[in-house]
């Protein structure tokens, strides 16, 4: 299955049903810029592959809720590259949307994003409210208090921090969210399935700290040393670089091992290493 694909037209469908002519030219524009061109779309990508491993025939659903992650992954990032939180002046190798569009239409394209990515879980889940509730509360926990990607974001601002709890929040919870949806939509077990998005998302953050001090800002596309510059917690920066590959490797092997039983669990297996290798820092590939 081409998953790619199908997380770009899902998310062409969610921004159709709200950019209209009703809808601010300007606003509207952000917000397209904050979704097209994509990055990686590894969280939707996760959703999909653990719906599909599940052995889930709603592909169209499936596709439908990790459109509704990756909405909210880029309504963070959003807000994440914002003058108050980094003040990033790049993301994907393009110009934020708050220096594109000034500061308050990034803050509103951020938030319009929240709303639609809620709003498109609704709408394809009209008629199965069983099914939705469920993914609500799974989406809302990711996103919200007390250990969802805005707690990740506070915990900034608190004068100390746990590398693992601040990870967890920050970037774990929307992983855990995409596992945990991508099995709730094949009607397996959502909690079984947490443990493996909060492995992948810990490692998948521990590689940006990587990146952070091992690639260049052309190979991510966004600034990189901003961690050290902005005094923020992380795992490259308290463990060294080997030290961080070394918990990098660890953490994808536990994520491989809490792989529930399910009819595709060596394919999900070969696809969760894949990943390591390809998040890592080019020079450090070969150590993942």
């Amino acid at each position: 299955m081409d998953f790619t694909a199908k997380i770009e037209q899902a998310l062409s469908t969610a921004l159709g049903s709200v950019i209209t002519d009703a809808c601010p030219p300007r606003l509207a524009e952000a917000v397209r810029h904050a979704v097209f061109p994509g990055g990686a779309r590894v969280r939707p990508r996760l959703c999909l592959a653990v719906a599909t491993a599940c052995g889930s025939p709603d592909v169209e659903i499936a596709a439908a809720v990790a459109a509704s992650i990756e909405l909210l992954h880029c309504a963070s990032l959003v807000h994440d590259d914002l003058p108050c939180f980094d003040d990033s002046p790049l993301r994907r190798g393009l110009p934020s949307v708050h220096r594109a569009y000034g500061e308050p239409l990034a803050v509103l394209a951020g938030d319009a994003l929240i709303v639609l990515a809620f709003e498109n879980l609704a709408r394809v889940l009209a008629e199965d409210p069983a099914r939705l509730a469920p993914l609500l509360l799974t989406l809302g926990r990711a996103v919200g208090m007390p250990m969802g990607i805005v707690a990740g974001q506070a915990w900034e601002c608190e004068p100390k921090v746990s590398v693992a709890d601040y990870h967890r929040a920050k970037t774990g919870a929307l992983f855990a969210a995409a596992t945990a949806a991508g099995a709730q939509v094949a009607g397996a077990d959502a909690e079984a399935w947490r443990v493996v998005g909060d492995r992948i998302g810990e490692a998948y953050q521990v590689a940006d700290d990587l990146r952070d001090v091992a690639a260049s800002a052309q190979e991510v596309g966004k600034p990189v040393g901003r961690d050290a510059l902005l005094n923020r917690p992380s795992a490259a920066g308290e463990l060294g670089v080997d030290g961080a590959v070394d918990l990098l490797k660890g953490l994808v092997k536990g994520a491989v091992e809490a792989i529930p039983p399910c009819p595709g669990a060596e394919q999900l297996a070969a696809v969760l290493v894949a990943e390591s290798r390809h998040i890592m820092p080019k020079g450090l590939a070969d150590r993942a």
